[in-house]
This record gives structure tokens, sequence and C-alpha cells, in this order.
């Protein structure tokens, strides 16, 4: 015996209640880079991409959107960007054309970013890694672009670093050490604290694209923590690590204070209506748990709050 399968659309009750978003993620494509006279950079991105669904439509015609989709990120994505904010942009822009019923169209895009860099003590040349985060949403007002980057450092606990600290001014005082001396060695000498390995991230949001350069994004996000790390590092490069993070003992904290501080440093230009987004996640090494901090800011708050 057949059945006849009902027809859901037809059958489907009228649609009162709108979707804030409604879209496809997991698409995959190929972002170059342009750096003037040098070969442009080639990453592997994978986008994201929502618009918003109002009520008395029951869906987003999923098969002819993907299409929709698919030709705008490869119209994008066929030649050559200066900015990846840009690439997302322009998606969300021709994605508001495309959808005359839809006020609001997000795209996002995440990639990793390779770079040579050499390491602080024996000066080898290695690579670092860092997670390009990049999104626009475009609306009838006008277009909101986010740049960003997260990235990997070391981290070190004040806490666990204070105990050990005691520890030793109490043994040094047993030895018989004068207290000047005592506090001139720990100066030199920090000690032993548990350190773990962060997770920091900074993104910058604005009207239009954000007037900045990526890698002073990365730049800021690196320093936020105890020490940077390197993928290759030889003894030299090890001893400069651990001595500048131990040196350097961060909450997560206070490696998002960091990042507001070096973000108001470094961003001079940007407007006060600027949205700054800082975390930091740390995976503890002597604990199950792991350790976050996070804030959103308007970049005119933050510089009031520096500034006091």
């Amino acid at each position: 015996m057949s059945h006849q399968l009902p027809d859901v659309q037809a059958s489907a009750p009228d649609v009162t209640v709108g979707l804030s978003q409604v879209g496809v993620t997991g698409v995959e494509k190929l972002v170059k880079l342009a750096r003037g006279d040098k070969r442009p950079i080639v990453l592997m991105a994978e986008f994201e991409v929502f618009v918003d669904l109002p009520s008395g439509r029951k869906g987003i015609d999923m098969s002819r959107n993907l299409a929709t989709v698919d030709e705008i990120l490869e119209d994008i994505t066929r030649e050559e960007a200066y900015r990846v904010e840009d690439v997302c942009g322009d998606a969300a822009e021709r994605l508001l054309e495309k959808h005359d019923y839809t006020t609001t169209a997000e795209v996002s895009m995440t990639a990793e970013l390779v770079t040579r860099e050499n390491t602080p003590a024996s000066d080898i040349e290695t690579q670092s890694t860092a997670t390009i985060v990049a999104s626009a949403e475009a609306t009838e007002d006008g277009t909101r672009e986010e740049i960003g980057a997260e990235v990997t450092g070391m981290t070190v606990c004040p806490c666990s670093q204070g105990m050990s600290e005691s520890r030793a001014r109490d043994k040094l005082a047993e030895l018989g050490i004068d207290e000047e001396t005592t506090e001139e060695f720990l100066d030199a000498v920090p000690q032993p604290g548990h350190s773990q390995r962060g997770h920091a991230t900074l993104t910058i949001t604005t009207d239009g694209h954000p007037d900045v350069d990526l890698r002073d994004v990365i730049d800021v996000a690196r320093d936020s923590m105890s020490a940077r790390i390197y993928n290759m590092a030889k003894r030299p490069d090890e001893d400069h690590m651990t001595y500048e993070a131990h040196a350097d003992a961060k909450f997560v904290e206070d490696c998002v204070r960091a990042l507001a501080e070096g973000t108001v440093e470094e961003f001079p230009h940007l407007s006060d209506d600027a949205v700054i987004r800082m975390k930091q996640s740390n995976d503890e090494s002597i604990h199950q748990h792991n350790a976050h901090a996070e804030r959103e800011v308007r970049l005119g708050d933050l510089r009031g709050e520096l500034g006091r």
C-alpha cells in the first residue's frame, strides 16, 4: 500500500513569529589578501551567513538561498582583498540586496593566519599562528564591520607565585641572609608559580571598516599575557619565555585589563563609538577547571576609565 506524503508547506500553520537569524554555517572558501608587491596571503576561511526572517514568512528558501550565498562568496573571494572584514562587509551588503524580505544580513569568517617571526633569544626563524576573526552586519542604516584575532600565549598565577616567594623569603631568613639582600634576590629571580597556556581574543567593531592593521591587533593580544610563546624554541628561548612570564605574572582579569590598555594606546585614531571585545581564557595546569574573563565596551568609555 502506498502512502502519500503530506504537503508540509501547505499544511504548516500561519507564521506569526519572526526569527532573528536563519542561515548557513561551515561554508569554506579561499580568501586572498593583497600585500602590495609581495605575494598575496591565501587563507582557507570558514564563513557563517545569516539573514533575519520576518513574521509571516515560513522559511528562507534554503536551497535557493545557499546557491545565492555560494554565488556571492565566490564572487567576493575571486579577487584579492586588502581587508578580511571588507570581504564580510561586501558579502553582507549583497545578501541584503538579494533578499527583499530581510532587513539584516550578517556574515562572519574565521581563518588561521600563519606568519614568520624570529625567536627572542636565539633569533632563529619560526612561525606564529593566529586565528583571524572577522564579521559584518548590513542593514538599511549601513554596515558595521568587525576585525580581530585570537592568539595563544603563557600566563603565570600571581597567587601561586606569591606563596613560593613567601617560602623562599622564610628559607633565606633561616640561612641568615639579611632582608635587603633577600629582596634584591627576589626582585632579580622571579619565583615559581603554576603556569598555563592562555588564549587572548581582541576584536574591534566600527561603522564601515575599522581603520586598523590586523598585525597590530595581533601584537596587542599577544602582549596582553605574561609572555609570548613560539612554535620553535631553543633552550635560550625557553629560558627567556619562562623568565619573562614569571616576571609578569597575571590573572585572567589582568590580561583583559592589559588588552584594554594596549587597545587605547595602539589605536588613538579610532572613534569613541568603536566597540572593543576583549576575552581571556586560561587552560589551568593544576585545576580541572579553566579560568575566563571578558568584557565588551565602547572605546570612549574605556578611554574615560583609563584616563581616571
